[in-house]
């Protein structure tokens, strides 16, 4: 897992049972090369033993979730900044933060809520393929 203790690494907090974000998962897995992040739904008990409870509680799993230490970011930000980290060209998407954050989630606002209904959902949490199993927290 390399030498920084995974209690440091940022961990990306997604909805399990939506296809979009199980995709998005797959998709920062194959250009975290360094592997930066970790992961854990939303419906986990990490999330909801290092969430704030409003965060969990009322968030209704409709926005990603980057929390490293102290520092949690929803939504455009967070998605934003996870680009940042990212191999390719990824990095370059983090000019979007420019645009003011109200803007940002309206757009990221209108696909969280049409996300089942665009790309489906599954019955239960994915489950990570033994290669990637480490980078996931329960």
């Amino acid at each position: 897992m390399g030498t920084t203790d995974p209690i440091e690494k940022p961990i990306i907090f997604f909805d399990g049972v939506c296809n979009l974000c199980n995709a998005s998962v797959q998709f920062i897995i194959k250009r975290d090369k360094q592997g930066k992040f970790l992961f854990s739904s939303l419906q986990s008990t990490e999330a909801q033993r290092s969430l704030p409870s409003e965060l969990v509680e009322f968030n209704n799993y409709q926005s990603l979730v980057l929390k490293k230490g102290e520092d949690i970011k929803t939504k455009s930000s967070a998605a934003l900044t996870i680009s940042r980290h990212l191999s390719g060209l990824w990095p370059a998407l983090y000019f979007f933060m420019i645009i003011p954050k109200f803007l940002r989630d309206f757009i990221y606002d209108i696909i969280a809520s049409n996300r089942y209904k665009w790309f489906g959902r599954k019955d239960e949490c994915m489950i990570p393929s033994p290669e990637f199993k480490t980078r996931f927290i329960n």
